[in-house]
């Protein structure tokens, strides 16, 4: 399904999220992935994370950072702010407006607020959340296909699936909003 998606210029509609807890070291999911896909990683040990850059580089994947701008222009790739926690906006958004080609901004929207955050900062992406039930977040609400797409549609730009997406799940979102996938689960077993 996410060949036929159409992301931003520069983004992927197929992303792996890496989780601290449930997926450490996405090195071996990631090599796994189709050229032009993406990476978005999140609390990465630091050498695992120049791995990954240095895998990202070779396999033609675009890779995100989460919450750390210096880390994302250390290793030449983009930045994902979650909704708390992040560092080294400033450096980052100042390369990203210099025109660094690899300098992409996406948010993780959760909430309400999100739209406002993404009317100021304008990423490219937003990663939309929890899309269905997922093992990340046990017990909270999901929006399920409608309220998903019309938060997509309220967020003014460009949205990922992430939450419990999987092959089966990813088909029931109505693909006028939906730029792209984000999984964890799915990839993270051989």
């Amino acid at each position: 399904m996410a060949r036929r998606l159409k992301p931003p210029p520069g983004y992927a509609a197929l992303w792996l999220v890496s989780d601290p807890v449930r997926l450490p070291d996405p090195l071996a999911a990631a090599a796994r992935l189709p050229r032009g896909a993406g990476v978005l990683a999140r609390g990465l040990a630091p050498a695992i994370l120049a791995a990954l850059a240095r895998l990202a580089r070779r396999r033609g994947l675009v890779l995100l950072v989460a919450g750390d701008g210096r880390a994302a222009l250390r290793h030449r790739a983009g930045l994902h702010l979650p909704e708390r926690g992040a560092s080294g906006l400033l450096p980052f958004l100042a390369a990203r407006r210099r025109g660094a080609p690899f300098a992409h901004l996406t948010l993780a929207a959760h909430g309400r607020p999100a739209a406002a955050r993404a009317r100021r900062l304008r990423p490219g992406m937003v990663f939309l959340s929890p899309a269905f039930a997922t093992d990340s977040h046990p017990g909270a609400t999901a929006l399920g296909p409608l309220r998903w797409a019309l938060r997509a549609r309220r967020m003014g730009t460009p949205a990922a699936a992430l939450g419990g997406v999987s092959a089966v799940s990813a088909g029931r979102l109505p693909r006028r909003w939906l730029r792209g996938l984000a999984a964890i689960g799915a990839f993270a077993h051989d």
